[in-house]
């Protein structure tokens, strides 16, 4: 699955067990721009370096796996739980840039005739 959006806040890598860590990513969706969503996705293990170059105010596009499984409380009751774990992310456009591309400044190719040595 693929969503894009603005970067809200990326978390530090968390060592959550000796053998997993964890990172999360919080996305600003817009799809009504009343109501925004703020939607959590996690990165895994070699999947947190992913998040080390996006920055708060980015806007990008964020690939997933939408993952879900049961839990059991010490009283029987079962609840589900659903997480999205990002396996891609690009970024689309940093924070603060400009909405036109930036371009390197035209040539000065103007030349007064005693500078012209062109053979032609």
């Amino acid at each position: 699955m693929e969503i894009k959006g603005k970067v809200h806040e990326v978390s530090p890598t968390v060592q959550v067990t000796d053998s997993l860590k964890k990172r999360e990513l919080i996305l600003e969706y817009i799809e009504n721009p009343q109501y925004p969503e703020y939607l959590k996705f996690e990165a895994i293990q070699d999947r947190c370096n992913l998040l080390d170059n996006t920055k708060v105010g980015d806007d990008v596009e964020v690939f997933f796996n939408l993952k879900g499984r049961p839990w059991t409380d010490k009283t029987g009751k079962k609840s589900y739980f659903n997480s999205m774990q990002l396996w891609k992310i690009n970024v689309l456009a940093g924070a603060g840039s400009a909405s036109t591309p930036e371009y390197a400044p035209p040539a000065d190719i103007s030349s007064t005739p005693d500078e012209d040595d062109l053979p032609f």
